[in-house]
């Protein structure tokens, strides 16, 4: 089946975190932060929920594809951090923008965003959908041990979503995998209280092995290019715009150096968001988009890798 994407939204938290602000507490600078990351500032959620981000950027994409909540035929959020462990995130998103469409989380941490286009495209392949709903929304800061200066100063919150719809000429090429590694980068789940349980849990606070995952990265996106190229039977200059994930600037610089990308077509927005996992796609879509940097028939490499390892690739043609 095939799919284009008919509008974009996105929506930031208002407190900005910079890297100064992190110093007062933690032993770091803005410059080992910036030189280690290409970070200066993150946005942190202190008065809004999740839900309020997720709706705010879902009704920013509704409006930009001019379709209402009542048309949508599904909705799929990517999360790992979601206010709610069940209902679904996707669940309060339908409920708050009016729809009552099926709606489901997936959680392919930061790859979780083309996670969910393959998994809405599946739909349209079926005939169970023709316009869905794509959201990917993120509250890393209660995630993380903010005094672990290694893994504190690299994540925001933030959410994105994207309408499509079914015909047109995305993807060209679509490929998701695993290379199975929990210990790399991890969250434990929620320790409960059961009188029965005969071990402690560990508290849900973010781990990372951040040589592990930088080596991975690297890898992954460049495999991952390769690959569509391939599939697609284009040329690595065929492509337009490449937008991967924001995860580090040292692992996009060696990414794009090793690819021979040039820079004016890497897209980066983790200077003023840093990493806000499955949302860093369809956020920078949205800067994109939003800057008018994207036009009709470009096409767009999106790489997204994280936690699992997960990857999610797709080429997509801009319409």
């Amino acid at each position: 089946m095939s799919f284009h994407i008919i509008g974009t939204g996105s929506a930031l938290p208002e407190r900005r975190i910079t890297n100064d602000d992190l110093s007062q507490f933690l032993d770091t600078t803005d410059e080992w932060i910036f030189t280690r990351t290409g970070i200066r500032e993150r946005r942190i959620c202190t008065s809004e929920t999740l839900d309020d981000l997720a709706c705010a950027a879902s009704l920013r994409a509704l409006e930009a594809a001019d379709v209402t909540a009542s048309e949508l035929d599904l909705i799929v959020c990517a999360t790992t951090s979601g206010d709610h462990i069940l209902p679904a995130q996707a669940c309060a998103i339908a409920e708050q923008i009016g729809a009552s469409c099926p709606a489901f989380d997936v959680s392919a941490a930061c790859a979780g965003f083309v996670f969910a286009l393959d998994i809405a495209d599946g739909f349209f392949a079926r005939g169970r959908a023709r316009r869905a709903l794509i959201v990917a929304a993120e509250q890393m800061s209660r995630l993380l041990d903010w005094t672990d200066r290694a893994t504190c100063v690299l994540f925001g919150d933030g959410a994105a979503a994207c309408v499509i719809e079914a015909g047109g000429a995305s993807p060209l090429a679509i490929e998701l995998s695993t290379a199975p590694d929990t210990a790399a980068l991890s969250v434990p789940g929620v320790p409960g209280t059961s009188p029965f349980a005969s071990m402690r849990s560990p508290q849900s606070m973010l781990a990372m092995n951040g040589r592990r995952v930088f080596k991975f990265g690297v890898n992954a996106i460049c495999d991952a290019v390769h690959k569509l190229c391939e599939t697609a039977h284009i040329e690595l200059e065929d492509i337009d715009h490449f937008v991967f994930h924001q995860a580090n600037d040292r692992i996009l610089a060696a990414a794009s150096q090793r690819l021979g990308i040039e820079d004016d077509r890497m897209a980066r927005t983790l200077r003023t968001t840093g990493n806000i996992s499955s949302a860093c796609i369809p956020y920078t879509l949205d800067v994109l988009a939003r800057s008018g940097e994207l036009h009709p028939g470009d096409l767009i490499a999106l790489v997204g890798f994280g936690a699992g390892l997960d990857v999610g690739s797709s080429l997509i043609r801009w319409e």
